[in-house]
């Protein structure tokens, strides 16, 4: 018997009735022969893992700009934190660990540099050449954009986790699925925990990174009942501790409790609904991964918070506004001059056309990458 039968056995015995099984996996779009001894969601992490869009998370920002602390978090850092909240809920729900590890992975491999703020750039310079959404821009890398095999482009993923990508949603994403990936359906349940992984953790270590930059205060925190009901009892049940242990216990007992909450509710929606199977999740037709009416109030108060308090913050509107800057002069220049781009990218330009070619190659550039060209381009000091 072969190691991956052994696997796929395993897999039967262990996982709930609902989990997708790797054995029912629509497949890969370019036929290859199965791996000795992994599955292909196990296939997908690696290869999103090994892929260069994932290694160059690590200098694109999530709220602060690489440069701006050691401590802060990066895309790359968002992502492993992710993963790590997604796959703790996909082990207590019995579904399968790998497809959610290779969803969480994957979820954020369409970014442009300067968080947000980037993708709103390059979605106005688009705006008359398809736009740009990072979540679509995901799928584009793994489909197309990266180069590693000999017979075809792309990572050749599963369907499942490429549905993953582009059905992928949070406050912050709202893509439209695109007609292959079944969008009157929801996606699978290990998909959807992933979607509300990432929501626990941008808002928790949003916190903790808004507080080590002194753009929040405790005072403030005050009025966001989610913290404060944690953290008094957090200091009174260790008084002797600093404010860096308070902290951090605090945060971690806030993601403790939501995910918690969420478990519960999607185990309340199974039994409510009578899922048996990964289609009974599918056909619902909208997520059952949500938090309680309790949590949602609570955690929605602290989204307002961070909106008001973090992300308008004068420091982050001035981040943001140097990034635009520097953004909109890198795609002006390229698109005057395009043979300023590297030759081997300058190569697609007629297969890929002019702003999409600059749009995708923008879109893959590292915050630390973006500002070094920028200086390249205009600092007349500064060797090209």
């Amino acid at each position: 018997m072969a190691v991956t039968d052994t696997v796929t056995e395993l897999e039967a015995k262990k996982l709930a009735s609902y989990a997708l099984m790797s054995k029912n996996s629509r497949g890969r779009r370019y036929k290859e022969g199965e791996h000795s001894f992994r599955t292909v969601f196990q296939r997908d992490r690696d290869r999103i893992i090994h892929c260069n869009a994932f290694r160059r998370l690590e200098y694109k920002t999530q709220v602060f700009i690489y440069h701006e602390g050691d401590h802060y978090r990066t895309r790359l850092t968002h992502t492993i934190e992710v993963s790590q909240i997604a796959r703790t809920i996909a082990r207590a729900l019995n579904l399968n660990e790998e497809l959610s590890e290779a969803n969480a992975l994957a979820h954020d491999l369409g970014h442009p540099p300067f968080g947000h703020t980037g993708e709103k750039i390059l979605d106005h310079l688009m705006e008359e050449h398809g736009g740009f959404e990072h979540n679509l821009h995901s799928l584009r890398i793994v489909e197309h954009l990266e180069r590693r095999y000999p017979n075809f482009r792309g990572l050749n993923l599963t369907w499942e986790v490429r549905e993953g990508i582009v059905k992928h949603s949070s406050e912050h994403d709202r893509p439209e699925a695109i007609k292959e990936y079944a969008p009157e359906k929801a996606s699978c349940l290990e998909a959807q925990i992933v979607d509300v992984a990432d929501e626990i953790a941008y808002n928790n270590h949003d916190i903790d990174d808004g507080l080590s930059s002194e753009m929040l205060s405790v005072s403030q925190l005050k009025e966001v009942e989610l913290w404060q009901e944690i953290y008094a009892r957090i200091k009174k049940r260790f008084p002797r501790e600093d404010f860096k242990v308070h902290k951090s216990q605090t945060i971690i007992q806030i993601i403790n409790q939501q995910v918690t909450d969420l478990i519960t509710q999607i185990l309340k929606e199974i039994e409510k609904r009578k899922i048996s199977s990964a289609q009974d999740v599918r056909n619902v037709g909208k997520p059952i991964a949500r938090f309680s009416a309790e949590m949602d109030k609570k955690n929605t108060e602290l989204k307002k918070f961070l909106k008001k308090n973090l992300y308008s913050h004068h420091r982050v509107i001035r981040m943001a506004d140097k990034a635009d800057r520097i953004l909109r002069a890198l795609f002006k220049v390229y698109l005057k001059e395009p043979k300023l781009l590297p030759p081997h990218v300058h190569a697609e330009i007629e297969a890929t056309g002019t702003e999409r070619l600059i749009c995708d190659y923008i879109a893959g550039m590292t915050d630390r990458f973006a500002l070094d060209e920028y200086k390249k381009l205009f600092d007349p000091y500064e060797r090209v």
